[in-house]
């Protein structure tokens, strides 16, 4: 996500996420057990690395679980998400246990422990956590039925699309687009909050997004979430064999590669067009222009802090003409949050804010590697501080400008003096919003001055309203940079062509210079 030289408070949130340790012991594997482990060595190490989250009672009520999305899995219930035996038995296959102690869970507190535990540790916990709902003993009797695999094709895809969508069978909870955009608020068995998986993003899938394994989340269901079992043959959304082979081709075709987070991506790279900018969120333009994208982590520094997130990836494009900037910001959000709006307020979590985004810049660049504070800056580096807003049941959305010294040094501004403008377009699950600006400060003192060749440091902010993330509850980001390329147009093939003809007409009165020189003797 970031360069390793910016690893700071922000990056220390992430890390004291995962020290929290495990949080959800479950994803498939194969339908092999595991050599039989230890149960009495799997407490001592249970007793270590497991009990700060899953509690000494292995019920999930660990000194972490309060401050973790989703919560640690609560083992006395004997209740497994991910696993390889059929959807009516509850006993997962051991081998399912261990690839999730192993691998470890995306999108949750939940690491892979594959480099601190041995192969035969990792068995012993496993022997250990079993006796928490008296499953010692027992041995899983049903296994998945995986028929003949249906290799990916664009027939298969297509079938798997239309399925997809049939009575709502899928997109009732996934979405349109399968951008987990809900229509209903779901929870689990034991009342926790619970969102509908984006598709698109399988870097966040719990279980991989090989069609293999989610077939059988197709097949099996996640026990004790409203995902059911497509298999079951009291659905009526029921699904064949073949049929869950298309819809998991169909899943699996939704990914949207290009918008994964990648460590070598820091820099936004702006680039020039001629003529106007495009400002509308869904103007065909933006596919034009290159895309970045950064991860959103909670934000731990400022009090109050926040620990339970729900966006996790914003997409940055961004364009300039002679005169103006325009930033197109894009990021997925299950729900469009308007508060006072009932039908809104039913998927809502308690305390409903709006939907927001912001950019961080500093006032002025810097030079050499010293930034303010990522933090919104400090006492002697201020930052510019751009925000959208999506607007409630009776007011529109909105935008607004403010310069911070800090969390508690923010001086708010009028975005028109500045020329400061944002729109917003919320569709099937995804915000786009457009900030715009011109390129030159009204305020030097005050605003940023945009110039090309210049790296400027950049920073992003969301909130997720539905999700009770209003005030300093929120994700963000450390700095990257933002970039305005250099107009090159055809100035250097011109330069080029130059340079090539006088070389050349140098080259040819050398040698016609060389051949009137005749050597002595030579007639």
């Amino acid at each position: 996500m970031a360069a390793r030289r910016f690893i700071s408070p922000l990056w220390s949130c992430l890390a004291f996420t995962l020290a929290f340790g495990l949080s959800t012991l479950v994803l498939p594997v194969t339908t092999v057990q595991a050599e039989a482990g230890n149960a009495e060595r799997g407490k001592l190490i249970y007793a270590r690395r497991c009990a700060l989250c899953h509690g000494e009672e292995g019920d999930g009520a660990g000194p972490g679980a309060e401050r973790l999305n989703p919560p640690p899995r609560d083992f006395t219930e004997g209740q497994y998400k991910f696993k390889t035996t059929g959807f009516d038995d509850i006993v997962p296959n051991d081998a399912d246990l261990f690839r999730m102690i192993r691998d470890g869970m995306p999108g949750t507190a939940m690491p892979g422990w594959g480099d601190m535990l041995s192969d035969q540790d990792i068995r012993d916990v496993i022997a250990f956590i079993k006796t928490f709902a008296g499953l010692e003993e027992e041995k899983p009797t049903i296994q998945v039925d995986y028929g003949r695999q249906v290799p990916s094709s664009p027939e298969s895809i297509a079938k798997g699309r239309a399925l997809f969508h049939e009575g709502d069978r899928c997109a009732e909870c996934h979405g349109a687009e399968g951008r987990g955009d809900a229509i209903k608020k779901l929870k689990d068995d034991g009342g926790a909050r619970t969102w509908p998986r984006n598709l698109t993003k399988p870097w966040t899938f719990r279980a991989s997004n090989d069609p293999k394994d989610i077939f059988t989340r197709i097949t099996v269901g996640i026990p004790g979430t409203q995902m059911p079992s497509f298999a079951d043959p009291k659905s009526k959304k029921r699904l064949t064999i073949e049929e869950r082979w298309h819809v998991a081709n169909y899943v699996a075709s939704l990914a949207k590669t290009d918008k994964v987070p990648r460590p070598e991506n820091t820099v936004v790279k702006v680039m020039k067009v001629e003529g106007a900018l495009p400002t509308a969120p869904d103007d065909p333009a933006w596919e034009k222009l290159p895309s970045t994208t950064f991860l959103l982590l909670p934000q731990l520094i400022a009090k109050t802090r926040f620990f339970t997130p729900s966006n996790d990836t914003i997409t940055v494009r961004a364009a300039y003409n002679d005169t103006a900037l325009a930033i197109l910001l894009e990021w997925d959000d299950r729900t469009r949050s308007i508060p006072g709006d009932p039908k809104a307020e039913e998927i809502a979590d308690p305390g409903m804010g709006e939907d927001m985004v912001a950019i961080q810049f500093p006032v002025a660049v810097p030079k050499g590697m010293k930034k303010p504070y990522f933090g919104m800056g400090d006492g002697a580096h201020p930052v510019n501080l751009w925000q959208w807003r999506s607007g409630t049941a009776d007011k529109p959305q909105s935008v607004a400008l403010a310069n911070a010294r800090g969390f508690a040094r923010i001086e708010s501004r009028d975005p028109a003096s500045a020329g400061l403008t944002a729109r917003g377009r919320y569709d099937k699950g995804r915000w786009r919003v457009v900030f715009t600006r011109p390129l030159a400060a009204s305020s030097p003192d005050k605003d940023i001055t945009f110039q090309t060749g210049q790296f400027i440091p950049i920073a992003f902010a969301a909130w997720d309203g539905s999700n009770g993330e209003t005030g300093s509850k929120h994700t963000m980001t450390t700095w990257y940079w933002f970039l305005l390329e250099p107009d090159t147009g055809l100035r250097p093939l011109v330069s080029a062509l130059i340079v090539a003809f006088l070389f050349g007409a140098a080259e040819l009165w050398w040698a016609r210079s060389a051949g009137a020189r005749k050597p002595e003797g030579e007639a």
